[in-house]
């Protein structure tokens, strides 16, 4: 951007551009519309709303750093060094603009154009939600060579009016501090990795600004700054895998707005694309990424074809075939995105599917026809996909056949509920016919059902579709679960709305207990993103004798039990697997609704768990070696 256009637009951020569209009444009782839900997941959304705006700033041209702390009283701050938002009275309030967006929902300097040419925070709502859901909140604005500050407490009630507190000089810029309020939110303990990731993101995805976190809890310190943009995203995403090719990357503005995107080959079976507009993480995808996988599987068969690599009576490759072990980034940058929802998980804007389409598709067409190795070596990955595609297809339909033709029967070592509402059913996958046993015998026969499983499933992160589908236990459990896997997989005829993994607490029940997580994840993923997936905690310890007996489900637990009745000391009986539990034991401990503790399974980063995925079950050694030496003295009770 030219000195002039800054200098224009700088001028023309002013509190005129602050536009007020209705007040802020509802956000403290009804917290959950605004930032989705007062759980970990809303309170991290409070940082996020106010680093948006700090990389709003960025994306603008002015500013260049960004400082998030988190405080030892719990609370969090955020500074950037940009314009600091106006301190001048807004015309419609009276009030001064800071006071006005910190106060009045839907006022922001992005609704009238003369703000932002382009921004990510589009309902106004951010900051002063944040304001709203916090006891304490200090802003503090430096601009204009004064340094600015006014205080708000008990929900965004303003202690006294904006005042100056000093000189800036040439600083300018904005720190918002704020105290997450205990009432609304169900803890207010700010998570170090969850923000480290998402700041991680933002700094692949604007070039050129730095990014620190302060955690003043621990002392930790970390600082992003990247000049190759999505391109050294894409380099971080694959770096513990065997990659094909070399990175392709394309920056170009169209007339639609920007368009930046970076993708390599690698050679698992899995795909992760990862598509932003405006840095929004656009969860659902939109029209961006409609037009790159476009692109992609036209540009690789256009390829193939004028090459004689795929011959004259072959069918094209599918879109699926093209994206086996495809990781890509895509970021668009636009004026007046249209995003579907208040949660912004999807775009509308379908000028930019034409946009990514066309710039992507020259892009990538250059790069296979100027690196025809790179280009062969990508080809073969995608045609040894098709290959498995189809066996996958063969093994995919007996399986459904096989379910749809045994209708009520379903596997015969499961042993079914007699309620037939999802909603009132659990499946327990239980490991070995000793569990099984005695969890078919503690049951509730009417709402729970027990599946055993046999030894361990085959790890599919080292797997295609048509090897999964030949392992037995796997399609008793997807025939189990009614939903059926890959393209045909229908989350609506779940037979199960709680399916519980209960395993023994030793290593090989944690083994099985990846190896099905790991399962979920990549292939039947729905049923995690709708809550349905839990993971069992049965006892480690029986204590005492008769009537007089407690359990305990830690190694704390344990002890406090010992603390309080010391002749228990030498009464203590180490649970290794459920089959040593009658079946009364393991309904009172493990199964009962009434008492029992499970996990409910989340995926809150995704690109987190990815990477714990393949860390832990990819076919690289290396970084699992690593990852077991730099936990192995956390490990506690670890029996071989």
């Amino acid at each position: 951007m030219a000195d002039n256009d800054k200098k224009a637009q700088a001028t023309s951020y002013s509190a005129d551009n602050i536009q007020v569209l209705e007040g802020l009444e509802a956000v403290r009782k009804r917290p959950g519309m605004y930032i989705g839900t007062t759980d970990t997941a809303g309170l991290h959304h409070l940082i996020w709303e106010i680093v948006d705006n700090a990389i709003d700033e960025a994306m603008a041209g002015f500013c260049k750093n960004i400082l998030v702390t988190l405080h030892k009283d719990g609370a969090c701050s955020v500074e950037d060094d940009g314009r600091g938002i106006p301190v001048g009275k807004q015309k419609q309030t009276g009030k001064s603009a800071l006071e006005t967006v910190l106060t009045i929902l839907h006022a922001g300097g992005k609704f009238g154009g003369g703000g932002y040419k382009v921004s990510g925070g589009l309902h106004g709502v951010g900051v002063s939600v944040v304001n709203a859901l916090s006891t304490d909140l200090k802003a503090t604005v430096w601009t204009e060579g004064k340094e600015h500050e006014q205080e708000y407490k008990d929900g965004g009630k303003p202690v006294s009016e904006i005042k100056v507190v000093g000189d800036a000089g040439d600083k300018t810029g904005t720190r918002i501090w704020f105290k997450p309020d205990e009432t609304i939110f169900e803890h207010t303990n700010f998570d170090f990795q969850i923000i480290l990731n998402r700041l991680r993101q933002q700094a692949y995805l604007t070039k050129g600004v730095t990014i620190r976190i302060v955690d003043e809890r621990d002392d930790k310190k970390y600082q992003f700054y990247f000049e190759g943009g999505v391109k050294s995203y894409v380099q971080h995403l694959n770096q513990q895998k065997e990659s094909i090719g070399s990175i392709v990357y394309v920056e170009k503005e169209m007339d639609e707005g920007l368009v930046e995107v970076a993708l390599q080959y690698n050679q698992t079976f899995n795909e992760q694309i990862f598509t932003f507009a405006n840095n929004i993480h656009t969860i659902e995808g939109g029209m961006h990424l409609t037009g790159f996988r476009s692109a992609l599987t036209r540009t690789i068969n256009n390829y193939a074809r004028k090459n004689n690599l795929l011959k004259e009576k072959e069918g094209n490759l599918t879109s699926d075939d093209v994206r086996e072990g495809l990781t890509a980034i895509i970021s668009v940058k636009l004026g007046d995105p249209q995003f579907e929802g208040q949660t912004k998980s999807k775009l509308g804007n379908a000028e930019m599917r034409t946009a990514v389409e066309k710039a992507f598709g020259d892009a990538f067409d250059q790069f296979l026809e100027e690196n025809p190795n790179d280009a062969k070596a990508i080809f073969g990955k995608c045609a040894l996909a098709a290959r498995a595609r189809l066996a996958a297809r063969a093994a995919r339909d007996t399986v459904i056949r096989k379910g749809a033709l045994e209708g009520l029967t379903l596997p015969g070592k499961l042993a079914d509920c007699s309620s037939k509402r999802p909603e009132d059913s659990e499946l327990f996958i239980v490991e070995g016919d000793s569990a099984g046993g005695s969890a078919k015998m503690g049951r509730n026969r009417q709402t729970q059902a027990i599946l055993p499983l046999r030894g361990k499933i085959l790890n599919v992160e080292q797997a295609r579709m048509d090897r999964i589908l030949a392992n037995n236990e796997i399609k008793s459990l997807i025939i189990a679960l009614g939903i059926g896997i890959g393209d045909v997989l229908d989350i609506e005829k779940i037979r199960y709305h709680k399916i519980v993994i209960m395993t023994d607490a030793d290593v090989d029940g944690a083994h099985i207990r990846t190896l099905l997580l790991t399962l979920f994840y990549r292939y039947l993923r729905p049923v995690i993103e709708q809550g349905y997936l839990y993971v069992a905690q049965p006892p480690l310890y029986k204590l005492g004798t008769g009537k007089k007996s407690e359990y305990a489900y830690s190694d704390e637990q344990k002890d406090q039990l010992i603390a309080k009745n010391p002749t228990w000391s030498n009464k203590v009986q180490r649970y290794k697997g459920l089959g040593e539990m009658n079946p009364d034991q393991l309904w009172e401990t493990t199964m009962d609704p009434e008492v029992r503790l499970m996990y409910k399974i989340h995926i809150d980063e995704a690109e987190e768990a990815d990477r714990t995925f393949e860390t832990l079950m990819g076919s690289e050694v290396a970084p699992r070696k690593k990852f077991i030496q730099s936990h192995a003295k956390k490990v506690k009770n670890l029996d071989i």
